[in-house]
């Protein structure tokens, strides 16, 4: 297993690959029947059988690994991601012993394989319990490959950054070569972060990692994600997409005008405008893609080739939100 993670992300370099180090693959969208990614029906196959989602998986790793990504996310509440990222390492060795493998804990998956009719798809609690009981389920089907393990949707107040005893844990995970993190939801993001950049277990601090929400949309944990990289964190962004919100298909409103605008004018499709733009900022280490199909994933990975000059990302930075309205819009996308 790799022990320095920033380094370790990207891969080695190669020729046909686009830049492993800002590019990764994540599994929200594919490991559970139900997400709130606009277009699902479009997406997945008419039967979200158990089998079709882990050959969509298998398939979206099979092309995100040719074409270089080396940064996996997947997560215990994403219905059975974490089992079939597992699988898929098991049946190339190769490819295993070079990707970097990010997994969340602290929300329970509670659907029971249905995107609809469900009252509540996954709960959260950041406890000893639960931590125990899912770094124990997400080792037995991972192994020495859980490479990053972040407490998930960590908001302020939360036990993952005031808990002594859940530290204690997380630290002795640490000392096994395992970099322990957080990711971050919510309009307080900016907080939460440096809340936990303060703390600290025997003078150390514990938390080596952030996953955070950034995109043309919701730019507020961008002055704190800065801080988070200059001290050393290993710095992942989710939602580049606003789940579904600035690809092409949804790009139609007023809010996205300037995106529009800038895909006309180079010819540049608009999903990989906005992962360039998050892949742009200096502090950003990798770049999650949440495609749920090869064609999205091929789109998202062009993204390697697009150089925003400052005029573009000014232009593009006029997009965002108050953090408190892009939250509100979230909160109320349906699970689908």
């Amino acid at each position: 297993m790799p022990t320095d993670h920033a380094a370790a992300a990207p891969g080695a370099p190669a020729a046909a690959r686009p830049e492993p180090a800002r590019l990764g693959l994540g599994t929200a969208a594919v490991g559970r029947p139900g997400y709130i990614t606009l277009g699902r029906d479009a997406d997945l196959p008419a039967e979200r059988t158990v089998e079709a989602l882990r050959e969509r998986t298998h398939a979206l790793l099979d092309a995100a690994y040719a074409a270089g990504v080396r940064y996996l996310d997947t997560a215990r509440s994403y219905g059975r991601a974490e089992e079939f990222l597992a699988q898929w390492l098991a049946e190339h060795p190769h490819a295993a012993a070079e990707v970097t493998v990010g997994s969340k804990w602290g929300y329970t998956y509670t659907a029971g394989w249905r995107a609809t009719g469900v009252d509540t798809h996954e709960v959260k609690e950041h406890s000893t319990q639960v931590f125990d009981r899912q770094v124990r389920e997400s080792r037995a089907l991972l192994g020495d490959r859980l490479d990053v393990y972040l407490v998930h949707s960590v908001v302020p107040g939360s036990p993952a950054l005031t808990d002594p005893a859940l530290h204690e844990r997380l630290a002795a995970l640490a000392a096994e070569g395992v970099r322990v993190g957080l990711s971050t939801s919510g309009p307080a993001q900016a907080a939460t972060i440096r809340e936990a950049l303060a703390v600290t277990v025997d003078g150390r601090p514990l938390f080596t990692a952030v996953q955070a929400t950034w995109n043309l949309l919701e730019t507020s944990a961008a002055p704190a994600l800065a801080e988070a990289h200059a001290a050393g964190l290993l710095v992942v962004v989710k939602e580049a997409m606003a789940n579904g919100r600035l690809a092409g298909r949804n790009a139609t409103g007023p809010d996205t005008a300037a995106l529009r605008t800038l895909a006309d004018r180079t010819a540049t499709a608009p999903d990989a405008l906005a992962l360039a733009a998050a892949a742009a900022q200096p502090w950003a280490d990798v770049v999650l893609s949440g495609a749920a199909t090869l064609d999205q994933l091929a789109s998202n990975l062009t993204a390697a080739e697009v150089a925003l000059p400052p005029e573009d990302l000014a232009a593009l930075a006029a997009m965002a939100e108050p953090a408190e309205a892009y939250w509100r819009t979230r909160t109320s996308l349906p699970w689908a």
